[in-house]
């Protein structure tokens, strides 16, 4: 028997947001066999919450389950209300985890928090990292179910000479630190004249611009695409050497995954949940918080380590084929039959 599925969550891209869990999982899961209603596409953010309480409300006799993205910010308030309304209407409700700074609201919200998750079937976490943060905050189960990439979507390009081309992917937002790939690569560019840095993603809260001014003030060699199609960036990515993350905050993040897959050497901040993705000179390399010396460096050992890069690019493409959705999808069919 087809399962019925109500998904909630901030699914934005049609409006030149960057995918989130919703947009790639919800069709995912219909191609499984699912029934999925989604809620909401809406740009405006209070018709997007009425529009979720309204599609839950209308589904109550329709749906088995109603899976909720739970982020850290103004998403968790749309959160605990869904699965406040699911509770009410005797619905069985999943909060799919996300965000690295998600962790901040069991001090800010702790019995808020614990209410929402002790009401809930089961918890979904896409990373170790935040189940062992919200382990003892609740008596229901907590299942790490990984966010997933359509592995056979990601060429593994063969880099045996890198260059300093280094690629950003993620939205323009404070919490995520863009202007450190800028500082990481004015201190590249001290060694490496010929270095550049190509950004992509969308503008969130002014970042961009700030960045903007800034490569333009120092007269940096950047690249703003703006926001990319998956293949666009995909594409991009085959221009690039090197992969940059330069999160404050972040729990899995499916950037760092699509890099892994498509051979791309990754410099990671170490925060959140990105030491259980990436081992410090196995996989990847990782560096401290907001500290653009020490990612530099990074980036001149892989510049000048051939050997060891190529050790990482196969222990990275190998890491990433457990979060292939042919693996995943068995999961997510387990957990909601």
């Amino acid at each position: 028997m087809p399962r019925n599925i109500i998904y909630i969550g901030n699914k934005l891209q049609r409006h030149g947001r960057t995918a989130t869990t919703i947009d790639t999982l919800a069709p995912l899961l219909e191609v499984e066999g699912f029934n999925v209603r989604t809620a909401s596409s809406q740009s405006n953010i209070i018709l997007r919450f009425l529009d979720m309480l309204v599609t839950v409300a209308r589904s109550r006799n329709w749906a088995h389950y109603v899976l909720i993205d739970t982020y850290s910010t103004r998403n968790f308030w749309y959160a605990v209300s869904v699965a406040k309304l699911c509770r009410f209407l005797k619905i069985k409700y999943v909060p799919i985890l996300h965000g690295g700074n998600l962790p901040q609201r069991l001090i800010t919200h702790k019995r808020l928090v614990t209410n929402f998750l002790d009401g809930a079937y089961v918890v979904v976490s896409p990373s170790d990292f935040l189940k062992s943060a919200f382990a003892k905050a609740t008596k229901t189960p907590i299942q790490v179910v990984y966010n997933s990439i359509e592995l056979g979507a990601y060429p593994l390009k063969k880099r045996e000479q890198l260059s300093p081309r280094l690629l950003w992917v993620r939205s323009f937002a404070a919490i995520y630190n863009p202007m450190m790939a800028l500082d990481t690569l004015e201190m590249v560019l001290k060694k490496h004249p010929q270095a550049s840095l190509t950004m992509v993603g969308p503008e969130k809260d002014g970042s961009l611009e700030a960045c903007r001014a800034r490569a333009a003030k120092s007269n940096l060699p950047v690249t703003f695409t703006g926001l990319l199609t998956k293949a666009a960036w995909i594409e991009q990515s085959t221009s690039s050497d090197i992969f940059i993350n330069t999160s404050n905050f972040d729990n899995l993040p499916v950037s760092l995954l699509e890099a892994m897959a498509l051979g791309l050497p990754v410099v990671s901040t170490n925060v959140g949940g990105i030491p259980f993705l990436i081992k410090n000179g196995v996989n990847g390399f990782t560096v401290n918080r907001s500290n653009a010396a020490e990612m530099a460096a990074a980036v001149e050992h892989l510049l000048n380590d051939e050997e060891h890069v190529q050790a990482t690019i196969i222990a990275a493409r190998a890491t990433v084929e457990q979060y292939d959705w042919q693996v995943i999808k068995l999961q997510w069919k387990t957990l909601l039959s």
